[in-house]
């Protein structure tokens, strides 16, 4: 099994509560599962660039012209997203370890999304829809923020935002452990709730070993 762990937050591990549920999952994982090959892209050490035109011409343009070629400026803006598109189609498990910062995932989360979610890539589009090119079965999210969100909550942009996105390719089975409310000032017991996040992400990848 092949596991992509996507890491959007910049902070240490003592303070990075997300990446403290990414501790207990890939534990986990590797003591049920140890022949897994996992590999990180810590988008704070390989940020990606944001998505600008070139980009868009060089993957979109062949879409409604096959015939299209591109520049050699587009195929060099094209780089980064050709590079993650290929660690992405060969990913069976996608795991994403982030924080939510003003209610949405980071910007760097999003800049990645967008050059990973390309068409005649990752998707094919056509008259009869979207249908997915790669390979995940399966998304985990590991989320951590100062405030509470209950599903349905319209400030929970993280959430949704990555459902929306993966969905669009065909990824449905997209689980949660979320270590909520750490912001101590609003709740007193920001402890406890990290606590049961853990063991929440420890069953997460307990049953991804089943997969």
């Amino acid at each position: 099994m092949n596991v992509l762990h996507v890491i959007a937050n910049p902070k240490p591990l003592a303070e990075a509560h997300s990446k403290q549920l990414a501790t207990a999952f890939f534990a986990t994982l590797k003591a049920k599962q140890p022949g897994s090959q996992v590999t990180e892209l810590d988008l704070y050490a390989n940020p990606p660039p944001f998505y600008d035109y070139e980009t868009y011409r060089h993957f979109w343009y062949p879409v409604f012209d096959p015939a299209y070629k591109a520049s050699e400026k587009e195929l060099a803006a094209a780089q980064y997203a050709r590079k993650q598109c290929e660690v992405f189609n060969q990913a069976d498990v996608l795991v994403i370890t982030t924080p939510m910062w003003n209610f949405s995932m980071p910007a760097i989360l999003k800049a990645w999304l967008d050059q990973v979610l390309m068409p005649n890539v990752t998707f094919a589009i056509g008259g009869s829809g979207v249908k997915g090119l790669h390979h995940i079965r399966k998304v985990v999210m590991l989320v951590s923020s100062g405030g509470a969100y209950e599903p349905g909550d319209l400030r929970d942009g993280i959430r949704n935002g990555l459902k929306a996105a993966l969905g669009f390719v065909g990824i449905t089975d997209i689980e949660v452990a979320w270590s909520q409310g750490q912001n101590p000032i609003f709740f007193k017991d920001s402890a406890e709730r990290h606590k049961r996040a853990v063991w929440e992400a420890m069953q997460l990848g307990e049953a991804v070993t089943l997969l």
